[in-house]
């Protein structure tokens, strides 16, 4: 019988997830299915994306509203310091090893934002994190599913990756699942469409 790729990666990786101790990363790598981390605003926002069944949150501002309102993993999308005091499990950060250093001396995990392979590769040689955000450039104008998909492949087994696609659709992550991504980041409009379709078989 002929083994499929992508069920190997996402099979090693299962092996090396009890590794893992961060809340986030518990998070993401429960389950068989793909993990949704939900971008929200605020304590209404945040509250309606658990309720929906998101498995994280990620917030830019109001973090501290967030964090009263919710106890799922939070991933702190600005500010270190700020991530420090919202009492948020991990911060997404640069592959700079001031960053790395930085982020974990305030207790924080470190969610690594790669979006070319050649940031991949120095994070991996620098530091060897455990889980990456793959995001499409700023002046990328490619599609964004071929971009994350293809920065997938360069994510060694063991890691977990995130693809970074806040407009994502049921086929969307249909396919992302379907090539052994771990989870996804959806703005909360996105999730709320997500939660209320049936997502197609994988």
């Amino acid at each position: 019988m002929e083994c499929d790729a992508s069920y190997v990666s996402r099979s090693a990786r299962s092996r090396l997830r009890s590794r893992l101790v961060s809340k986030l990363s518990q998070a993401i790598a429960e389950g068989d299915g793909i993990s949704f981390i939900v971008e929200v605003s605020d304590a209404a926002s945040a509250k309606s994306a658990e309720s929906q069944g998101a498995d994280g949150l990620a917030a830019v501002e109001s973090v501290n509203a967030v964090r009263m309102t919710s106890q799922l993993p939070l991933l702190h999308l600005g500010r270190m310091f700020d991530a420090s005091g919202a009492a948020a499990e991990a911060v997404v950060i640069r592959p700079d090893l001031a960053m790395w250093d930085e982020a974990h001396a305030l207790g924080l995990e470190c969610v690594v934002r790669v979006a070319e392979s050649e940031d991949l590769e120095r994070a991996l040689r620098d530091f060897d994190p455990e889980v990456f955000l793959l995001s499409v450039g700023e002046d990328e104008d490619d599609d964004p599913l071929a971009v994350v998909l293809e920065l997938l492949h360069d994510v060694p087994a063991g890691k977990l990756a995130i693809a970074d696609m806040r407009d994502a659709t049921p086929d969307d992550v249909s396919e992302l699942e379907r090539s052994g991504m771990d989870a996804v980041l959806v703005a909360h409009g996105g999730f709320s469409a997500l939660a209320q379709s049936d997502l197609p078989d994988v």
